[in-house]
Parts: C-alpha cells; structure tokens; sequence
C-alpha cells in the first residue's frame, strides 16, 4: 500500500509542478491511510503540525506518501457557547479560515439552538481547529479536596453524571470551608486570562458551561491538546474572549439587558471590530469579514456574535502557530489552559503534567 500512495504522490507532483504554492496538497491513499489521520513516517500528526511542513515537492513526496494539510484548507471555528441554548439566546458559531498568512477570514456565522445540534457540529468531518468559549477543566484544589477523579476523561464523566443541584451543594460546602477573599478555588490559567473560576455556579455560571460542554467534547472523542489524545483532525481549545477584548477596548461593549445596549456599548464593539481588521490586537491577525458580517457584528447588541469571531481569532493563531497551538508546553492535564493566555505564572501543581505535543 505504501509503494501504491508513493506512486500516487509522484503523479501528483508531476501534475502539480514546481509550484510550491499549488493549492492542492492533501493525498489520501488506501484504507490504512484514513483521511482524517495525517503522518510522517508514520508518526502521529494533528492539524496543528500541518503549518510546519512546507509544501509537497519532487524532492519529499517520496518520503511523505499520505497526506499534507496547508492551514488555508483548515476550518476554523470560533464558539460562544451557552449551556442552556435557545432560539433567543442561542450557541453562536463564528466560522473562518487563514485565507493568507497573518490573515483571518470570517466566512460566515451560524446560531444553533439546542445541545443536540452542538452535538452535531463537533461530529462534523475534519479538519478543523476550534475556540471554545467554556471550561475545559476544573481547579485541581477543587478536584482534590472533594475526592474527585484525578484523570481528566474520568473526571469529565462524573462531574457530567452528577445533577445540578448535587454539584451546587458540593461547591457551596467547599466555599463555606474557606476564608473571606478566596472561597473559589482558581485554575493556573484564570488569573493571566482574566477569566471566571471554572467553579462558580453563579454570575457567570461557569460550571454549568463545563457540565454541559465538557462531556460532549469527551464523547465526540474531539483532540484536547494537553487534556486528552482524540481525532487529530478536529482539535478543540479553550478560549475566552474576554481575554482578547479587554486588549483592545476597556469598557463594556455587551449587554443582555435591553436598558443597557446603548450608544457606547455599540460604539465598544466597533472599536473592537476595526482593531481586529487592521491586525492592531496582541495575536496579530488580520480579520477580513464577508459579506454584510461586519456591520451585523457590530449591531448585535448581546455580543455574542463579537465573541464567536474573537474565539476564531484565538482559534486561528493557535492553528498559526504549529503543533503546539500556542499553549504552555506542559500543562495542568485537570485545568488545561486557555488558548492565547500568558504563561508567565508557571505550573504550580505536583502531578505529572500533560504535554500539549501530539
């Protein structure tokens, strides 16, 4: 099967030149090759390393006879989640792609209404790269003192079979059991990302995000750098773009209160929006938008559509910057990291760590 696919890169390098930008550069070859596995001497790659490798020429496509994905032919998605969706209030997805290096193009938006259709778009076929808006894991002081599942996957299954209500008394019993100023435990990666603790049931409701997110990540078998090995094709990241906005602008700029989508809130978002298509934010990316998109972000006073594009931002610098995706290269493999987030802290836990490698 091998001397098979290397014929078949042979004939694809003669039809395609000595162009190396030619815009076809993805070979499949055979049943042992799966179309959503990638390798180079058969070591295991995900999306991510794809932006390594140059592309196929005369002198490699006889050493790489299955495939190779350029970053352009990568979906990006950029999710802000909800953990109750509905036609009001629905999952906004914000989905692009690297049209050009440096540059980020969002091709369109796509509201989804209930959990089954979240369900639905992470089973969707890779590759694709996505900046999840929730979660991904939970402070591992929490974990500890409340006897929980120290592995990730088995963590996720019992915080995802437990009721609602269950899980808000156990988080209430270990806040009552600390001092004033420090009831919420924190993950490494929430205080560099500005973000919520991911136990909080209230205001936001972040665990609830985590409940219902977490474990259908877990169950599309989706690839969690440094949380959990999956379809290297379709690789899920933790974003915020919390972290991203308050880089380009310092007040408000969303409300789900009608009293409060005001002038200035509007005119935050518009700030937002030019800063992301002059690339004058910290990730650098150009956003280019597609037709009628920008004006429809800007006027969507909730915000929600800003969001999902700011997690396609965060999506595809992580996607630019190879196969680490931009996170630490050791990671909690309990709180995971927020992509884009600084890691100026350090690691601060005792057990073995999570490597965000393939």
């Amino acid at each position: 099967m091998r001397d098979f696919a290397t014929c078949v890169a042979k004939s694809f390098v003669q039809r395609a030149g000595k162009n190396p930008y030619y815009p076809i550069r993805f070979l499949a070859c055979g049943p042992d090759i799966p179309d959503r596995m990638h390798d180079i001497d058969h070591a295991p790659m995900t999306v991510g390393d794809h932006s390594l490798h140059p592309p196929l020429d005369s002198g490699r496509a006889t050493v790489r006879p299955c495939c190779e994905n350029p970053t352009d032919s990568v979906a990006i998605l950029g999710v802000d989640f909800s953990s109750a969706p509905s036609r009001v209030k629905p999952i906004t997805i914000a989905h692009a792609r690297l049209a050009a290096k440096g540059v980020l193009r969002v091709e369109a938006l796509e509201p989804i209404e209930t959990l089954s259709a979240f369900e639905s778009l992470i089973a969707r076929r890779g590759p694709w790269v996505g900046g999840f808006d929730f979660p991904f894991g939970l402070p591992r002081e929490l974990v500890l003192e409340l006897g929980w599942p120290t592995d990730w996957s088995a963590l996720v299954s019992h915080f995802g079979a437990q009721p609602r209500p269950i899980l808000r008394d156990a988080l209430r019993a270990f806040c009552a059991r600390r001092p004033a100023g420090s009831k919420f435990a924190h993950r490494a990666t929430d205080r560099p990302a500005g973000s919520s603790p991911s136990m909080k049931w209230v205001n936001p409701p972040v665990a609830w995000m985590f409940h219902a997110g977490a474990p259908r990540l877990l169950e599309a078998g989706v690839h969690l750098p440094g949380l959990r090995a999956g379809d290297p094709s379709r690789v899920a990241l933790e974003a915020y773009p919390g972290l991203l906005a308050r880089a380009l602008h310092r007040g408000s700029y969303k409300s789900d209160e009608a009293a409060r989508q005001d002038a200035a809130r509007h005119a935050g978002r518009r700030v937002i929006v030019a800063a992301l298509s002059s690339g004058a934010h910290p990730l650098s990316l150009r956003v280019e938008f597609g037709n009628g998109l920008q004006q429809r972000i800007e006027d969507e006073p909730r915000g929600d559509w800003l969001d999902a594009v700011l997690c396609a931002v965060q999506a595809g610098w992580a996607l630019s910057q190879g196969a680490g995706y931009g996170l630490p290269s050791q990671i909690d493999p309990l709180e995971g990291w927020i992509v884009s987030a600084p890691s100026t802290t350090g690691y601060h836990h005792e057990p073995v760590l999570g490597s965000t490698q393939p």
